[in-house]
Formats: structure tokens, sequence, C-alpha cells
């Protein structure tokens, strides 16, 4: 491992350390973590960024100079390199992980960071721990020339987006397509096709995007996670999420669509 030549991703509690050049967010180098004195621990390698190796790890102190700042790693969004912030999501994941990992699950022992790969390792009984993924899927449900969107109790008012919920165990994730729309809005759907994925974060999700056809239109919503649902054309879409989410994504999919097929 190179430590001298590398980007640093540090975190005190979620928060990234980064700092501005000209506006945009950066990483840290190795030279800034020596000239800031720094004492990063808990130090893992989570791969190669522009021919440089890079770490992650926790900061105890919170004391940082003018012009390095703790941002929340969502808001970085188009303030950040792609590239880098896809890394930046990463490394949020692992830190994540590596904080809900501390004790050994088989004798409660302390766990050290796995020096042979990205693990935990029980210093004790040797049980190993790898990080974390939920996966979950996403769908885009269409009829004729509209999409139904929903509201979720968790979202800011007129704020919809598309259906999705994690995998259950035993469950493949066309079954969990079914279930997940059957149980928030009481619709069945055919001709289910996958789309694309999104590693998610927040803490630890995979998303895994579909899209499906209506084989019945009446919405019935579970009045729990979904307070709203409609059918909606493109023209009439209500408040969206943005652009980097996958379901962004799915939803301009289907505008494109619909552009195409009214052109």
């Amino acid at each position: 491992m190179d430590i001298k030549n590398a980007y640093w991703f540090l975190f005190h509690d979620d928060e990234l350390l980064v700092k501005e050049v000209e506006g945009i967010s950066t990483i840290l180098s190795s030279s800034d973590i020596e000239l800031l004195r720094l004492n990063p621990i808990n130090i893992q390698c989570i791969g190669t960024l522009h021919e440089q190796e890079c770490f992650i790890a926790h900061l105890d102190d919170e004391t940082i100079p003018e012009d390095f700042f703790w941002k929340k790693v969502r808001p970085l969004y188009g303030n950040m390199e792609d590239e880098c912030f896809g890394y930046a999501c990463r490394a949020l994941h692992i830190i994540n992980w590596m904080k809900t990992s501390k004790f050994c699950g088989c004798c409660g022992t302390p766990m050290k960071v796995s020096q042979q790969e990205l693990a935990m390792q029980c210093s004790s009984c040797g049980h190993i721990v790898y990080p974390r993924i939920s996966p979950a899927i996403i769908v885009a449900v269409t009829r004729d020339d509209q999409i139904l969107l929903a509201r979720s109790n968790r979202f800011p008012p007129n704020r919809y987006s598309v259906i999705a919920g994690f995998v259950e165990p035993g469950e493949s994730l066309e079954d969990c397509v079914q279930r997940e729309l059957k149980e928030e809005v009481g619709v069945e759907v055919h001709s289910i096709r996958y789309f694309g994925n999104q590693p998610w974060p927040f803490p630890d999700s995979l998303m895994i995007a579909f899209t499906a056809q209506c084989s019945t239109e009446k919405i019935t919503i579970d009045n729990q996670e979904i307070v709203e649902a409609g059918w909606f054309s493109a023209h009439n879409l209500p408040d969206i999420p943005d652009k980097l989410s996958v379901a962004r994504r799915l939803i301009d999919w289907f505008v494109e669509k619909q552009t195409v097929i009214h052109t």
C-alpha cells in the first residue's frame, strides 16, 4: 500500500472531510494529511482512483483549519467529480458498516480491520464479517402513456417517486417486485424487465431497477408507507427525485419514451 501517495476519505460520524478548490469539493491527498498533522484511525484501502490508492479512515477530532469542511456525502453530488463522488459513496457505505461491526456477533469480542481483505475479523474466535449489502427493488410501472408514482410518508409535500422495497429472504427479485406493488398500491403487473442498478449507501442498499406493465389499474394504497399514489402522464408530473437516484433515471426513461412515441 502506498499511503504516502493516496487519496483519503476521512470521516467524523457520517461527515466527510473535504477541501474547496475554486468552489469544487475535493478529497484530501496524503500531502494534506501531513500538512494538517491528522492522525486517522481504522485505515482501510478501498481501491484505486486515477492510479492512486484510496483509503478510508476515522478522525476522532472534528477540529479542522480554514478551507477544509465536514460535509454530508449526498449533497456533494454535482459539486464533486463524478468518479470521486462514486468513491465517496463507497467510502460512506464501508465506514457505516465498520461502525456497526465493532463487536463479534458470535462471542462479543471487539473486531479488528483485516489486513488481507475488505473485512472485519474477530481476534478471539476468528469470525469474519464482510460489508453488509441490502438488496432492494425499484420499479417503474406503466400503462399506455402513464406511469405509476407514489408518495411515501417520508417524502416532502408533493414529492412522488416510483415504488421501491427491500428483498426478503428466499425471494427472487421479480417476486419482490410483485409483492411490493401488491402490498403498497394494490397493483399487479406483467412483463417485468431489468433496467439497471445503483449502489445506494444510505446506509447500505443496492437498488435493482425494473420496468413493468400493469395488469390491474386500480390503486389501493396501504396508508402506512404510502400515503398517496396515482397515474401520471409525462406532461403532468409532480415533484420527482433529483438526478442522483436511479428512481429519477426510471422516470426520465418513461418521459423520453413518451417523447419518442409522440414525435
